[in-house]
This record gives C-alpha cells, sequence and structure tokens, in this order.
C-alpha cells in the first residue's frame, strides 16, 4: 500500500500564503481611503404648498365641547 508523500505540503502551503497576501495587499491599494471624512449639510428644496400660506385648524371629534 503506498504512502502518501507529504514532503511538498509545506512548501505548497507557505506559497499559496504569500500569494494570497499579495493578492489582497494589491486589492487594498487600489481603494481610495478619506483621511478626514466631514459631515456635510445638505439643503433641501423648499416647496410652496399651498396650505402654508393659510391658518388651518383641525377639529377633532374628541376636542369639541360636549
Amino acid at each position: 500500500m503506498p504512502q502518501l508523500d507529504t514532503s511538498t505540503w509545506l512548501t505548497m502551503i507557505l506559497s499559496m500564503f504569500l500569494t494570497l497576501f499579495i493578492i489582497f495587499q494589491l486589492k487594498i491599494s487600489k481603494h481610495n481611503f478619506y483621511y478626514s471624512p466631514e459631515l456635510t449639510t445638505t439643503k433641501t428644496p423648499k416647496q410652496n404648498t399651498p396650505w402654508e400660506m393659510t391658518w388651518t385648524k383641525i377639529y377633532l371629534p374628541l376636542s369639541l365641547p360636549l
């Protein structure tokens, strides 16, 4: 019964880790990271609606006098 030759396993595993490390370093180096993120205020445009011009009052059934 032949035995499994494991003499090259260490070389293969180390070369795999080295290759993966290089690939991930190359992928990460292509990203642009912002050094100091700052909050930007977004201004929403004001919409003119008809109910903002006049005063309205809503009567609820529970707020009516008895």
